[in-house]
């Protein structure tokens, strides 16, 4: 996570990882511009590109070439990248409310979502078809279907409606990737039915006749059924009952109907038109909110009406850029006139294609070949970086405008330290006034009472356990950041065997105006008090502070009774070992800050990151735990030997079963280790066989650090496999017996590795 050397001034928020968005965020990687916090807001950390789903879906490309990491592209441009769904807008406040996470605040907004199929409204059709959009569902659903049907031998029905583009060069694509599949495992193609639906009169009607007829040909040569001029009217289970009174039994129903928006944009108070589209004027603003854009499908630009095509969006992306910056500097933003019209190219499933525009087409191999070259270049421009260098910026922010804010920006360039270094009372009071701790009946005083300290009451058959931690942000979320940090710190009480009881927090927030400061305070502290209230630990205060980078930790205290302590040492030999999560959270994260992870790899490991380690300290000491402690920072080895030495055991570990995050296997083959690594490979002397084991590619991982890492536990054998169980039954699905505990040896290096 790169530290932003200028305060924060402006919110711009987009919402969407859209076509148009990705230029956006590419432009503003090349020409940032200081004072302006970026923030996507997105349901799909990869984004597909529509022009090349056809062919992934017919084999020929992998998900990698057919979708844009929005991830690093947000890295690029210094931006924060929020995983999460919009369902709708608060203007009144200045927010974009979320499907799982707290409001997101925004001085200027900006919308790229695409559309869904319409005619949903048809009854059945949402609960008995499967829409194409969003497309990264239904490549969900596509991956689960390709199985089923090479799984079953019965002949199967599919039928699409929708007789536009998408429809056809969809049904072309599935067409062909089945009876390839089919062939290659000697199964016979004609088990398969194809039927195509379109209530206008002939297929691809926003093309000329002629491209019309030469893919209707196509269809029939390929044994496809064409309903042309035939609406359907309901569908039920799997029928499609139509307007002419046929009813087609069908195995599988794809709906690839004409674009349609979500519905809660008709709720947010923006103009829409007719069809529900976002209103906008030529400049790509919305006719009723200056502080709103919207592009792509989502949006219908007055007097310029265009189809819902995917090359429409891309060309609005520079527009775009050019007027969202002008607005954040205080100008007016330009108009941008649409083309009339846009070369189309469709693909037929297999390498062959047609190019139209106008009265105008082409076909044949060669067509395929330029689509191609150009999906491809597009692609390529999202997914390599130039490296920037820092450079006078030529498009601040314009401060003199920006009313009531100038003694507050002109005292950000030098602040005070020691107290004065606090985070305002105003604005802490205002973040932390709507968080709501779990309550205790012994937390006597607490957070939300001014006095100098907590007061928390101990009961006399009890111990206090304390344990702290604190570390800077490694990722660009404040809410999930506050997550893993108070799992992270909750972690050494429940390895114990403890009970959380109160937690004070330690922050240091960025510097910004105060509203800004006060936002990131909020969403910070909300993801933690998430994890401390599900723990049932009351948060009883804490101290706030400015600095260069966001960071977070908790002195965390528990109790438990003193004969149920369980410490490092107690392993006895026999016991088999359990880890909890995968490993890998070192390199994936450096792998990160260098823009060489992909965002589904880190997706993954946030989600292993934000998993309480709560219950699975239950059930491993439930199962007879005769040790036990978390996974930081000193790697899995480094915390192995500190249950090693006052066990005074040996320790054998099967390197093969180690539970291994997606995408680190990847990360440590390209050499990317956290910076933490070659002071954990000291302790490689612990390790009996080091020379047979260190070339193996598994090797670097028992010496990567770890944050909200898994519990690691020593447990009888005859309860190991049961323990087990129980921890995937859980949620704890990476959970792994990695090896076991033996008699101590006369080896003065105590881990023996196999592989």
């Amino acid at each position: 996570m790169e530290i932003n050397k200028y305060p924060i001034i402006k919110d711009l928020v987009l919402v969407g990882g859209g076509h148009s968005h990705v230029a956006v965020l590419k432009k503003f990687g090349m020409n940032p511009m200081p004072g302006v916090r970026i923030t996507l807001i997105t349901r799909d950390v990869h984004t597909p590109y529509s022009g090349m789903l056809p062919g992934y879906i017919a084999g020929h490309y992998d998900f990698d070439s057919v979708h844009v990491d929005l991830r690093p592209l947000v890295q690029f441009c210094g931006g924060r990248l929020f995983h999460d769904e919009v369902i709708g807008l608060d203007f009144k406040n200045k927010r974009v409310v979320c499907k799982n996470r707290p409001p997101v605040i925004f001085d200027l907004l900006s919308i790229n979502i695409g559309s869904s199929p319409e005619n949903m409204l048809v009854p059945g059709a949402k609960e008995f078809t499967v829409p194409v959009k969003p497309i990264s569902r239904f490549l969900n659903h596509w991956n689960v279907l390709l199985e089923r049907i090479l799984e079953q031998s019965t002949p199967c029905r599919i039928g699409i409606v929708g007789g536009g583009a998408g429809g056809v060069e969809i049904l072309l694509a599935i067409q062909f990737k089945l009876q390839q599949a089919l062939r290659q495992k000697g199964l016979g193609v004609k088990k398969l039915e194809f039927y195509l639906i379109s209530k206008s009169e002939r297929i691809l009607p926003g093309f000329s006749p002629r491209v019309s007829k030469k893919f209707e040909r196509i269809l029939k040569a390929r044994a496809v059924k064409l309903f042309c001029g035939i609406e359907v009217k309901e569908v039920i289970n799997d029928r499609l009952v139509l307007s002419n009174a046929e009813v087609l039994q069908l195995d599988e129903i794809l709906w690839v109907t004409g674009a349609s928006a979500p519905n809660w944009i008709k709720d947010t108070g923006l103009k829409i038109t007719n069809h529900g589209f976002i209103s906008v004027a030529n400049t790509l603003q919305s006719v009723s909110h200056s502080n709103v854009f919207a592009t792509g499908d989502i949006a219908d630009v007055r007097n310029f009406l265009r189809p819902k095509a995917g090359v429409f969006a891309v060309r609005q992306g520079a527009p775009l850029f050019k007027n969202l910056c002008r607005v954040l500097q205080n100008k007016s933003p330009k108009p941008y006139y649409p083309q009339k019209s846009s070369l189309a190219l469709i693909s037929t499933g297999d390498k062959f294609a047609i190019a139209a525009r106008s009265f105008f087409e082409l076909e044949g191999g060669i067509i395929w070949k330029w689509k191609d070259w150009i999906d491809r270049r597009w692609m390529k421009k999202y997914s390599s970086f130039p490296e920037m260098k820092e450079k006078k910026q030529n498009n601040e922010i314009s401060l003199v405008t920006e009313i009531g804010q100038l003694k507050e920006i002109s005292t950000i360039a030098m602040r005070c330290g020691g107290c004065g270094a606090k985070v305002g009372a105003n604005a802490l009071n205002r973040a932390l006034e709507e968080l709501k701790p779990f309550s205790r009946d012994e937390i006597l005083i607490g957070l939300h009472e001014p006095d100098d300290a907590a007061v928390v009451e101990v009961k006399n058959d009890c111990a206090i356990v304390h344990s702290v931690d604190y570390f800077r942000s490694f990722i660009d979320d404040p809410y999930i950041f506050g997550k893993v940090a108070a799992n992270h710190s909750l972690s050494d009480i429940f390895a114990m065997g403890a009970e959380a009881q109160s937690a004070l927090a330690i922050a240091t927030v960025p510097y910004g105006i105060e509203s800004k400061v006060e936002d990131t305070i909020k969403q910070m502290m909300s993801g933690a008090l998430q994890i401390l209230n599900e723990a049932k630990t009351s948060l009883v205060g804490g101290h706030t502070s400015e600095g260069a980078e966001l960071a977070l930790g908790f002195s965390v205290n528990g109790i438990i009774s003193r004969n149920k302590i369980l410490r490092k040492g107690g392993m006895l030999p026999g016991d088999i070992l359990i880890l909890t999560k995968g490993l890998g959270t070192g390199t994936l994260f450096a792998a990160d800050m260098q823009k060489k992870a992909k965002g589904r790899w880190i997706k993954g490991a946030l989600d292993s990151m934000i998993q309480s380690n709560r219950i699975a300290a239950d059930c491993l000491h439930s199962s007879g735990a005769t040790a036990c402690t978390d996974i930081t920072g000193f790697g899995l080895l480094g915390h192995l030997v500190e249950m090693i030495r006052p066990s005074n055991v040996d320790v054998e570990l099967n390197m093969t079963s180690l539970p291994i995050l997606d995408g680190a296997m990847e990360t440590i083959s390209m050499g990317v280790m956290s910076t933490l690594q070659p002071s954990n490979l000291r302790l490689r002397r612990a390790v009996q066989n080091i020379e047979d084991v260190q070339k193996n590619l598994l090797y670097p991982l028992i010496f990567d650090p770890q944050t909200s890492g898994g519990l690691l536990a020593s447990i009888p054998q005859a309860r190991a496999e049961e323990c087990l169980k129980k921890l995937k039954a859980e949620g704890y699905v990476a959970s792994s017996i990695i090896g076991r505990v033996k008699e101590k040896s006369e080896s003065l290096a105590p881990v023996m590795l196999t592989l």
